[in-house]
Formats: C-alpha cells, sequence, structure tokens
C-alpha cells in the first residue's frame, strides 16, 4: 500500500559514533523525501564527527575513521539538510527517542534554527512493538518477506522502513493510511516539549520538568521558588535543544 499523502515526507536514518544524544555524533545520514504525487528523492552523506569513532560503534555499522577522514564535517552540510527536509512530516525507526533529538543537536551546533515543530512525526518502530514487538530486521522480514542483508547502513535501514510503513498499512487494517492518524499512534503518552523528554507538557498542557527533584513541577513554579535551578540546567551537561526550550520558556 502506497502512503496516502497531503504533505510532503522525509524518512531518515543517522549512522552515529555513539547513542549519547549530548556527546555523540553523526557520522552518516540517509534522508528519503516523498511527495504528495510519490516521487523519491534520496540525500546521503558521510560526516566527519570531528571525534573518534569508537570500535563498538564501528563493529555496528561498519563506518571508521578513516572513512569520513575526508568527508565535510555536519555544519558544512546543514544547510543542506536543512533545505532537503524543508517543512516535511519526519518518519523514520526509533526516531523519537533517538534520531530526531540528535539531529537537533546537530543542527545547533552548526548554528542552524531547523524547526522541528509544527510537524508531524511518525516512529515505525512504535507501531512495530505495539503490533509485533521485534527488530527493524525483523520486521523487514516479517512485513516485507525480505531479509536486510545490509542493516545499519544508513540507506539500507531508511529504505527498510518506508517498505516496513507500507506493509504495515497492507497488514493492519485499523490502521488508517493518513500521516496525522499514524502519528497519533505512535505518539508516546507524554507530550515531550523538548524532543528528550527532559520537559513535557502535562495534563493541563503547562511546560513540566521530567526529571529530578522538581519532577513533575511545572516551570512557572520553579521560576517562583527556584529559579536558580533552571540557571543551572541551562549551565550543566544537558541537550543543547532542551536547554534552547527552556532559555525561550523564562526568557533567558
Amino acid at each position: 500500500m502506497e502512503l496516502n499523502l497531503k504533505k510532503t515526507i522525509v524518512f531518515f536514518d543517522l549512522e552515529t559514533t555513539g547513542i549519547d544524544i549530548v556527546n555523540d555524533r553523526i557520522v552518516e545520514i540517509s534522508i528519503l523525501k516523498i511527495d504528495v504525487s510519490g516521487n523519491e528523492e534520496w540525500l546521503t552523506a558521510r560526516i566527519n564527527p570531528g571525534i573518534p569513532i569508537p570500535a563498538a560503534a564501528t563493529a555496528i555499522h561498519g563506518i571508521s575513521d578513516v572513512d569520513v577522514a575526508d568527508a565535510p564535517p555536519f555544519a558544512e552540510m546543514a544547510d543542506s539538510f536543512a533545505s532537503f527536509m524543508g517543512d516535511a512530516d519526519i518518519a523514520g525507526y526509533n526516531v523519537l527517542r533517538f534520531d530526531v533529538p540528535l539531529l537537533a543537536e546537530e543542527f545547533l551546533r552548526a548554528g542552524v534554527n531547523f524547526d522541528f515543530n509544527n510537524r508531524r512525526y511518525i516512529d515505525v518502530q512504535v507501531i512495530f512493538h505495539k503490533k509485533e514487538p521485534r527488530t527493524l530486521a525483523a520486521a523487514y522480514q516479517f512485513y516485507c518477506d525480505k531479509q536486510l542483508s545490509d542493516a545499519h547502513s544508513s540507506k539500507a535501514d531508511t529504505q527498510a522502513t518506508y517498505e516496513v510503513l507500507k506493509a504495515q498499512l497492507d497488514t493492519y487494517g485499523d490502521l488508517e493510511n493518513d500521516v496525522g492518524k499514524l502519528a497519533e499512534f505512535t505518539d508516546s503518552d507524554e507530550k515531550n516539549v523538548d524532543l528528550v523528554g527532559r520537559i513535557i507538557l502535562n495534563n493541563k498542557g503547562e511546560k513540566t520538568i521530567n526529571f529530578g527533584k522538581y519532577k513533575g513541577k511545572t516551570i512557572a513554579e520553579i521560576i517562583q521558588i527556584d529559579k536558580g535551578y533552571l540557571e543551572w540546567i541551562l549551565r550543566n551537561d544537558f541537550p543543547l535543544y532542551t536547554k534552547k526550550i527552556l532559555s525561550d520558556i523564562i526568557g533567558k
């Protein structure tokens, strides 16, 4: 089943130096853009992360320091990535917990103000885990009857994710072929304000701290009782996007 699109959507996948959103970096990115007519356009690039790629990461995706020695840093490519993605909706595998927050960090380090708001997100992993809890390779086998022979290549993973989502629409009659409905289905119960869930919306729609000694308290409350705590977050090792959102809220 082809996607029923009313707006362009991009599928993307990152290969990285690790899984720390704050400290790790992108070494490869693949973006598949699909417009409302179903036309597909690819952008794939190796990135020099500016830090050593650990052997454990290379063992997973096969990209070593030598492979990216002559590749551009993310900052040189950031405007191209942002332009290619435009205002499209976003989809991927584990995209909500990892790829989107890490991409946001890279854009901010590069000084590119990419707007992650006002777009819809589909996480194919969430659909899969709600329907058939397994891995991407198993999802590809289960839904598409294909072997993911080049797993952890960003392009292979991105292509597989796109094919799995279309096959999921064929498999589950209760999944509506509509990006808005799919985004709602993959949305978590918590409404993240800062992509990684340090700041969320409570059931009243108020921006609320979701960690530490003030977990569950609204930022408005914390400003009144301990504004220094919020300033401490801004000075310390938290994701740049979290600090940007917090700065916007408290007017720093």
